[in-house]
């Protein structure tokens, strides 16, 4: 026994910084930012917090499932950019949904909403639940250095969430983890204690932008390819492809290697620029919600990130 997806919901903030107002802040350009990544505007809070974005997601999932908080039986979360260490994202949402699950979060970045649906899958396996929300909600506005263009322009806020059900939805998946900060960083507060001797580092994030490009391809190609051959399709088969909104020219440089056609891919980077975790359930709401999907379609969640982690995963809408 495993889960079906019974709704969707994404919410993000009002205030829309498009390049042009990018282009006021740091030495950049419309056409800069659109070559090189793919965005064209973005979200970015102004008094929205990370827990705000998140609820709002999930009570949108809840309506479109047609579901009530106290039907619940566990939320799982992911962010990065919490609003505290503590309490977790998962617990904040809970208190404000009036649910009284259990609630944790898991950190593994932008792949990390699909860890939640691989840890949601194990709860159905064991008979645990029968209604969970999953919820990827990020404010890396307050995260990245805005002098830096090389990554202030690609991150922005928003969240995303999905109400998951008894089912035979979700019909496999791979993850992978090689461990290691050289190559995308975002390091915690210093702390003041007068003990330590280790030097602080600045609380935003580091990325080295070639090699993340490269990781990226590579593991989205060698994802979507293992689970075809473990499942035996093809990949007319599948009706959408869902990648991590990081780089459009990430997602068009792995459609040549995969040659898959670009319209396979579902592709909102210009809109939301890139969410972490809520990303991809952004994205897989939109689809929802425009009717992209009939019962019965194949559609493959692909992500990457900080870890370093990748993971996919097979789903029947």
């Amino acid at each position: 026994m495993n889960f079906s997806i019974l709704g969707t919901g994404m919410y993000v903030p009002d205030n829309i910084v498009t390049n042009d107002d990018m282009s006021k802040i740091v030495d950049t350009s419309d056409e800069w930012i659109r070559q090189r990544v793919g965005v064209q505007r973005r979200h970015i809070c102004t008094t929205e917090t990370t827990v705000e974005l998140g609820y709002q997601a999930a009570l949108r999932a809840l309506e479109n499932s047609g579901t009530k908080p106290e039907e619940l039986d566990l939320i799982l979360a992911a962010t990065v950019s919490g609003d505290n260490v503590s309490p977790s994202l998962s617990c904040m949402i809970q208190r404000k949904l009036g649910a009284t699950c259990t609630a944790y979060d898991i950190n593994a970045a932008c792949s990390a909403f699909l860890y939640l649906l691989e840890t949601a899958a194990g709860y159905f396996a064991r008979g645990k639940v029968k209604k969970v929300l999953v919820v990827g909600a990020e404010r890396l506005s307050k995260l990245v250095d805005w002098k830096d263009r090389g990554t202030c322009v690609i991150f922005a806020d928003g969240a995303g969430a999905a109400v998951l059900g008894k089912g035979s939805g979700y019909l496999d998946s791979t993850f992978t983890t090689r461990g290691g900060d050289t190559v995308i960083k975002i390091p915690a507060y210093a702390g003041e204690s007068p003990f330590s001797r280790l030097e602080p580092e600045r609380p935003f994030i580091h990325m080295e932008g070639q090699e993340t490009f490269k990781y990226a391809v590579n593991a989205i190609c060698s994802d979507i390819n293992k689970l075809l051959e473990q499942n035996g399709l093809t990949p007319d088969e599948i009706k959408y492809i869902v990648p991590h909104q990081a780089n459009k020219r990430i997602i068009d440089l792995a459609c040549i290697r995969l040659k898959m056609p670009i319209s396979k891919f579902y592709v909102n980077i210009q809109e939301y620029g890139n969410t972490s975790s809520a990303s991809i359930p952004i994205a897989l709401d939109e689809i929802n919600r425009k009717g992209l999907l009939k019962c019965g379609d194949l559609i493959i969640l692909t992500a990457f990130g900080a870890g370093l982690s990748n993971a996919a995963c097979l789903i029947r809408w």
